[in-house]
């Protein structure tokens, strides 16, 4: 009998990449088979407070929402050392100075969002699709943007300036990469079934780095316009070796992100995070 899993997550081009080998058929899912869902993160974020996907992509800020319901996999997260989500505005302000001002924000589970709140807690938070914020900060209608995906790479070519780069910050202050996404996995399926599904969704990340050329090709599909240059550029941001396996380093940056969120009540208490290997 196949098991039939729902695997959950953005359509956006460094998600496609590292799913390709999945979804394209070039992993042994051994009795497994997936139907890949597609949807915004904010949006997976909420649907994971209710378990409905059996494999999904999370923030890692969600987690602390959703741990009675999902264990994270050690494997499939967006990890940036040293970068990460980004302030813009239309001239080079100060943080100081948007001080009770609007910021557009991709949504309130986003980890960006959370990052932002450890860095800097006052101010009037807008939330706004996040392919709709740089749009915003140019018409005027907030004082600056939270960018998370491409809008990292390409803010320039609307005029836009970068503020803060919260990953920077966030290795100043810790020497940690910071955790954005994570691949979260529901607690109440059988554990050989969680065992299996962990191994494939690794393997289809190592198929695509190992084929990066038509792994590409099929993550462009993804890529709201994007050139080749800045999609392989930021695929490669989002899909490297902390990718593949996050390590000690990856499960103590979300240990510590969660406890910052936590000592300063923004998140509720997470206790222990379970992580399946």
């Amino acid at each position: 009998m196949t098991t039939h899993l729902r695997l959950a997550h953005s359509p956006d081009a460094d998600d496609a990449f590292m799913f390709y080998g999945l979804a394209k058929n070039k992993i042994d899912t051994e009795g497994l088979s997936y139907e890949h869902i597609l949807k915004d993160i904010q949006t997976l974020n909420e649907w994971a407070k209710e378990g409905r996907m059996e494999v999904t992509a999370i923030s890692a800020h969600a987690y602390a929402h959703v741990k009675d319901k999902y264990a994270v996999l050690t494997h499939g997260g967006s990890i940036g050392k040293n970068y990460g989500p980004q302030i813009v505005a239309k001239t080079q302000i100060t943080m100081e100075s948007l001080k009770g001002k609007k910021i557009a924000i991709p949504g309130k589970l986003t980890s960006a969002y959370l990052a932002l709140k450890i860095r800097f807690p006052d101010f009037v938070e807008v939330v706004v699709p996040f392919d709709e914020i740089m749009d915003e900060v140019v018409k005027g209608t907030v004082d600056a943007g939270l960018l998370i995906h491409e809008g990292q790479l390409t803010h320039a070519e609307k005029g836009l300036v970068k503020i803060l780069d919260l990953g920077e910050w966030w290795y100043q202050e810790t020497k940690l990469p910071l955790p954005m996404g994570l691949n979260a996995i529901r607690r109440d399926l059988p554990e050989d079934v969680k065992v299996k599904a962990s191994k494939h969704l690794k393997q289809s990340i190592q198929y695509s780095l190992d084929h990066r050329e038509e792994a590409l090709d099929y993550a462009l599909g993804f890529g709201r316009g994007l050139s080749r240059d800045v999609a392989d550029k930021f695929v490669g941001m989002w899909v490297n070796e902390r990718t593949v396996d996050m390590g000690e380093e990856g499960k103590k940056a979300i240990r510590e992100f969660l406890k910052r969120g936590e000592d300063l009540k923004l998140i509720p208490p997470v206790g222990e995070i379970e992580f399946v290997n």
